[in-house]
C-alpha cells in the first residue's frame, strides 16, 4: 500500500485502537542491514565506570534488533506522523528531558553532577535515532541503576536510626519544580524526609513503629528486586516513548512483551478488574475504567485515582505497590474469573495527601460488549410543575464489527440499543431525553455518526484530516429524525474521542444542550503498526507502533483536540483542563480550525434559550440547598488537590485527617437526608437521587422543556 492507501485507513476508523497491522511499500530504500553503532562494554566512557561501585550490579545494553527498528520508527514518524515535526536539536532536547523525567520523576536519584555530565548527549540524540544508536540512553539508565542502589542503601540506615515525630518540619511532595540535588547530602535530606512520610503513613494507618519498618524494608527489598529485573526490552521501551511521545501524547512504541499484552486486553477476553493503568512516578494511577468491567459496575474506582496497595481474596495481605512497575501491578490485579482482589487507593478528588481506602472487587472476564446502553424515567416536581426525563446512559460507542460483517441480525450496537429504549421511552409520554456520557470514552466512529442521526435528518457529522492534509466528511444519510423533543447530552472530563464527536454535532446542528464539564478533548485518530512487517529477515521479535496519523474536527471547522466540547451549561468541576484531559500532556497536539462544512443547523436550540438557562442555573446556585452542597464539594477537593506538601508531626497530621473525615461524614448525612426528603425546592430529592450532577442536569434540561412549551 502507498501513501495515498492510508487515506481509505482512516475512513471509518474506530477510535479505540485496534490491533491491525499496515503495510507500506517503499521501504526497501531503508538501511535496514546497518551494522550497530552502540559502544561495546570495553568502550563506557569513563565517566559511566565511575559509578560502578558495585561489580554485582548487571549493565544493559541494546539488542542487535533495535538498531534497525529504531531506524524504522524513525522513518514511520517522520512520513506518517499527522504533526509534521523536524527530527533537529529542538525535538533532540525534548526527548532527553522526557527521558530523564521517565527515569527520575521527583528528582529522587540523580544529583545535579549526573545531569551535567549527560547534557552532553541533549543534541545529539536526534542524529543518534537516524543511525540506531542506542549508546546513551543505555549510559544514561547505568547510572541510574547505580543511584538507585544507593538510595536502597541509604533507606536502610534511614529505617535503623528511626525518625522524631513531634518536629514541625513538612515534605514536599510535589516536586516537578524542584531542581537536581546538589550533592549526597542535599539528596539525602530529601530522602530522610521521603521515608519518614512513608513511615507516617503507615502509623496513621494503624502500624506500630517496629511494624512500620518491617513493611518498608520489604518494599524497598522489592524494589531492589525489581531494578535486577529490568531487561534491555525495558528500557528500550521506556527511551522509544520518550521519543514517541515527543510527537503527541498518543504515539506511543510496545516491546513485544507489552504489544501481545496490549492485544490480549484489546480482545476483550482479559479476566480481572476492567481498568487500564498506567506509571505516574512512584504511583500507579487509573487511566480508564472499561466499560463492562467489574471496576466500572462498582462504581468504585474512577480515572486518577492512584492504586497504593494490592490484596489478594477477602483477608489476603495488602501489598504495598508503590514504587512498583507498573507491569508487575497489573500482575498482582489479574486474576481468574470470580475471584476477589482488594486495592488500597488514593482517590483522586483527594489527591496524595488524601486517607487511602480499601475497596473489594470480584474479577470477571471483561468484554465492552456486555455494557450495552440503558434507560430509566425520572419523574420529579419542579418549580410548579411535573416532568418526565427520559436518561439513557451509554457507556461506550460499541459496535460488534465481526458479527455484523457476518450478517448477524442482532450485533451489539449502540445506535441500535438507543433507538430501541427510546422507542420505549416514547411510549412512555417523557418530556425530555437525557443521554449521559460522562464515563463514554469513545468507540466506534460509525455509531457516534449513526446516534447522531436518530436527532439530525442528515448531513455531515464529522470531518477527519489526514496526515497528508486530506479532509474527508462522514455524513449521515438516514434522512429521517427518530426523535425531535427536547434534548441535552450530559458530558464530564472523561468524555471522549466518539463522544465528543457526537456532542459536538449535536451542538453545532443546534439540536441537544449540552450540560456538564468540559469534555477531554481527544480529537486525533490512531493506528497500530506491526514493525515485523517491515524486517521480515529479523529472526528476534520485534515490537509495534502506535501512530497518530489523521484529527477530527466539528462541522463548525473547530477540531475536537486539546478543548473538546466546551457545555452551553457548565456544571461546577473539581478537575480544570490543566490536570486532568488533553491539554494537561505537554505534547498534545494544538487546537485548530479548517473550513466549514455544509450543513444546516436545526436552531432548535437558541443562544437565548441558553442565555436564560444559564440564568436560572446561576439563581439556583443561590438557593438550592443540593447545588450548593455540590459546590462545597467541588470546592474540598479543589483545595485537596492544590496541596502539595504535608506535615511531617505525628499530632498535625493526625488532626487534619481526622477533619477531613468528619467534614466527609457530616456532608454524607447532609446528602442522605437530602435524599430522603420527600419535598424541597426542586422536588427531585424524592427520587431519591445521590448522583448530583445527573440531578442539576436533569433540572437544566427541565428548564429547557419549559422554556419550549412557553
Amino acid at each position: 500500500m502507498d501513501d495515498k492507501g492510508f487515506i481509505n485507513m482512516i475512513k471509518k476508523q474506530i477510535l479505540y485502537i485496534v490491533p491491525v497491522v499496515i503495510l507500506i511499500a517503499g521501504f526497501a530504500l531503508l538501511p535496514l542491514n546497518k551494522e550497530p553503532e552502540f559502544k561495546t562494554v570495553d568502550e563506557i566512557p569513563e565517566f559511566i565506570l565511575e559509578y560502578q561501585v558495585n561489580d554485582t550490579i548487571k549493565v544493559l545494553y541494546p539488542e542487535d534488533k533495535n538498531v534497525n527498528e529504531t531506524i524504522l520508527i524513525t522513518e514511520l514518524l517522520q512520513r506518517y506522523h499527522y504533526n509534521k515535526v523536524e527530527l533537529g536539536d529542538s525535538l533532540s532536547s525534548v526527548v532527553f528531558d522526557s527521558y530523564l523525567k521517565s527515569l527520575d520523576n521527583s528528582k529522587l536519584y540523580f544529583l545535579n553532577t549526573d545531569i551535567e555530565k549527560f547534557e552532553q548527549y541533549r543534541y545529539q540524540i536526534d542524529d543518534f535515532l537516524q543511525q540506531g544508536n542506542l549508546s546513551a540512553p543505555y549510559q544514561i539508565f547505568a547510572v541510574f541503576k547505580e543511584r538507585y542502589y544507593e538510595r536502597l542503601a541509604y533507606v536502610n540506615t534511614l529505617l535503623d536510626q528511626g525518625f522524631d515525630f513531634t518536629l514541625d518540619e513538612t515534605f514536599q511532595f510535589d516536586r516537578d519544580d524542584e531542581l537536581w540535588a546538589g550533592h549526597a547530602d542535599e539528596l539525602n535530606e530529601t530522602w530522610r524526609k521521603y521515608i519518614k512520610n512513608e513511615m507516617l503513613g503507615l502509623k496513621l494507618a494503624g502500624k506500630t513503629d517496629e511494624e512500620a519498618v518491617v513493611l518498608l524494608k520489604k518494599r524497598y527489598d522489592r524494589y531492589s528486586t525489581m531494578i535486577q529485573q529490568y531487561k534491555s526490552s525495558d528500557i528500550y521501551q521506556v527511551f522509544m516513548n520518550s521519543y514517541t511521545e515527543s510527537y503527541d501524547p498518543h504515539t506511543s512504541y510496545f516491546n513485544p512483551t507489552t504489544a501481545e499484552e496490549f492485544e490480549i486486553r484489546m480482545s476483550m477476553s482479559l479476566e480481572g478488574i476492567g481498568a487500564r493503568l498506567m506509571k505516574d512516578g512512584d504511583y500507579t494511577v487509573v487511566v480508564s475504567v472499561v466499560p463492562g468491567g467489574p471496576a466500572f459496575k462498582s462504581d468504585l474506582i474512577h480515572d486518577d485515582d492512584k492504586i497504593v496497595g494490592v490484596g489478594q481474596g477477602e483477608d489476603g495481605e495488602i501489598i504495598d505497590v508503590v514504587g512498583w512497575r507498573n507491569d508487575d501491578v497489573v500482575k498482582l490485579i489479574r486474576g481468574d474469573k470470580g475471584t476477589t482482589v482488594r486495592l488500597k487507593i488514593l482517590e483522586a478528588e483527594d489527591g496524595i495527601s488524601g486517607t487511602p481506602k480499601i475497596i473489594s472487587l470480584v474479577r470477571d472476564k471483561i468484554n465492552i460488549e456486555d455494557a450495552r446502553a440503558e434507560s430509566q424515567v425520572m419523574e420529579f416536581l419542579h418549580e410548579g410543575s411535573t416532568y418526565k426525563i427520559g436518561v439513557i446512559t451509554i457507556p461506550s460507542f460499541y459496535k460488534n464489527f465481526k458479527e455484523a460483517n457476518n450478517g448477524t441480525k442482532d450485533y451489539a450496537s449502540t445506535t441500535r440499543d438507543v433507538q430501541d429504549l427510546l422507542a420505549k421511552l416514547q411510549e412512555q409520554n417523557i418530556d425530555g431525553l437525557m443521554i449521559d456520557l460522562r464515563r463514554n470514552g469513545g468507540g466506534a466512529l460509525d455509531e457516534a455518526i449513526e446516534l447522531t442521526g436518530l436527532f439530525i435528518k442528515d448531513g455531515p457529522v464529522v470531518q477527519v484530516k489526514d496526515f497528508q492534509g486530506k479532509i474527508q466528511e462522514e455524513d449521515d444519510l438516514s434522512g429521517t429524525v427518530f426523535y425531535d423533543g427536547p434534548l441535552a447530552v450530559l458530558t464530564s472530563r472523561g468524555s471522549a474521542s466518539a463522544s465528543e464527536i457526537f456532542s459536538a454535532a449535536l451542538q453545532d446542528y443546534k439540536r441537544g444542550l449540552i450540560v456538564g464539564e468540559q469534555t477531554f478533548g481527544k480529537g486525533t485518530v490512531q493506528q497500530l503498526i506491526g514493525l515485523q512487517r517491515y524486517i521480515p529477515k529479523e529472526k528476534e521479535k520485534l515490537g509495534q507502533l502506535k501512530l497518530t496519523m489523521a484529527k477530527y474536527y466539528r462541522v463548525d471547522g473547530g477540531s475536537t483536540q486539546n478543548i473538546g466540547v466546551l457545555p452551553d451549561v457548565e456544571l461546577p468541576s473539581a478537575f480544570n483542563s490543566k490536570e486532568f484531559g488533553e491539554s494537561s500532556y505537554p505534547s498534545a497536539l494544538p487546537w485548530d480550525q479548517i473550513r466549514t462544512s455544509n450543513y444546516f443547523p436545526t436552531n432548535t436550540i437558541t443562544s437565548d434559550m441558553v442565555l436564560s438557562l444559564n440564568g436560572k442555573f446561576q439563581d439556583r446556585k443561590l438557593t438550592d440547598q443540593d447545588l450548593i452542597s455540590l459546590l462545597e464539594d467541588v470546592e474540598r477537593v479543589k483545595s485537596n488537590r492544590q496541596i502539595t506538601e504535608v506535615s511531617l508531626n505525628e499530632a498535625a497530621r493526625k488532626a487534619k485527617q481526622e477533619a477531613d473525615e468528619e467534614a466527609r461524614q457530616t456532608q454524607d448525612l447532609l446528602d442522605d437526608e437530602m435524599i430522603n426528603t420527600e419535598t424541597g425546592s426542586t422536588g427531585i430529592g424524592k427520587l431519591k437521587l445521590k448522583d448530583q450532577y445527573l440531578q442539576e442536569g436533569l433540572l437544566v434540561l427541565a428548564d429547557l422543556v419549559a422554556f419550549t412549551d412557553t
